[in-house]
């Protein structure tokens, strides 16, 4: 029997635009079904992992550095070789303009969202791999090469290879961070640290005139092989492959974005074009057969 003057609560009505909640069991056949849903990543511009400001930094001040040298040398080799002032301001202006239109172009590309397209077939990220490779040979194998190999000091391209050792460095703190692959990094199986730290100390000895030939040949050899490697790495870690797994932390999808597009598009040319161009240096004090001595490789 109903207590007088006490009335059964009506029902609540829910609020115009408040969430319902669901039972247990029906909010966890929810998640799911989210979960279970496909994901539309093609046009994803962001970073997957927020990158701290020392590794953008790190990345973008090494790839502006190296450009920079880039069209130093083209300028130091042309006056070397006799050119006019005039010409030489010229071979410099278009080097300044062709390296500022890739970066521009890659940067572009990345900020677009074009190169995080990592579900396409083929992905848009290969075809930046084989710019990079069409580029660096571009240049190593060309008349443009040919001039920096003989214009510059072979003390010169090789110390030049050292930027590869705070790159080294800036690449470790990304992985720290998880922002890119450890396997990557000199804490995984990327040993090219060692090209890098030893560039320095060879420049050095070839600068003295006491860096023999064989150990110059032996040097660059090394560098192409681990260069080779952390090629390798890194197409081994992309999505497509994901041959490290799938999570998120163990592949190789920070490249697609700025500025660390860079590290490809103008770091990875850089050391590939240095070999080349080292290697061309090589032969040409080979064929020479002029008996001019340890003074022959810095010309």
């Amino acid at each position: 029997m109903r207590s007088a003057g006490l009335r059964p609560r009506p029902a609540q009505r829910p609020q115009a635009g408040a969430r319902r909640t669901l039972p247990p069991q029906d909010q966890g056949a929810r998640l799911r079904e989210l979960n279970a849903t496909p994901r539309d990543t093609t046009f994803d511009a962001h970073m997957p992992v927020a990158a701290s400001m020392g590794v953008t930094l790190g990345f973008a001040v090494l790839a502006i550095a190296v450009a920079i040298l880039f069209v130093v040398g083209n300028l130091v080799a042309s006056r070397r070789l006799g050119d006019d002032p005039r010409v030489a301001n010229r071979i410099a202006a278009r080097a300044l303009v062709g390296v500022a239109a890739w970066m521009v172009l890659t940067a572009l590309a990345a900020a677009s969202g074009v190169l995080a397209r990592f579900d396409s077939r083929p992905p848009p990220i290969a075809g930046l791999f084989l710019a990079v490779f069409a580029v660096s040979s571009a240049i190593g194998f060309t008349r443009a090469g040919d001039r920096l190999a003989r214009g510059l000091p072979l003390t010169a391209l090789v110390g030049v290879q050292g930027f590869r050792l705070p790159l080294e460095l800036v690449m470790h703190q990304a992985a720290r961070d998880g922002l890119m692959p450890a396997q990557m990094s000199f804490s995984g199986w990327n040993f090219d640290i060692v090209t890098g730290a030893t560039a320095i100390a060879l420049a050095v000895l070839i600068g003295a005139g006491r860096a023999p030939r064989a150990l110059i040949v032996a040097w660059n050899a090394l560098g192409i092989a681990l260069l080779t490697g952390i090629l390798s790495l890194a197409l081994a870690s992309t999505p497509t492959i994901h041959a490290f797994g799938k999570d998120a932390r163990a592949v190789n999808t920070f490249v697609a974005y700025v500025p660390f597009v860079w590290l490809p598009a103008v770091l990875v040319v850089a050391a590939i074009v240095g070999h080349i161009v080292i290697t061309r240096k090589l032969l040409m004090d080979e064929s020479s057969k002029v008996s001019h001595g340890p003074t022959m490789l810095n010309i």
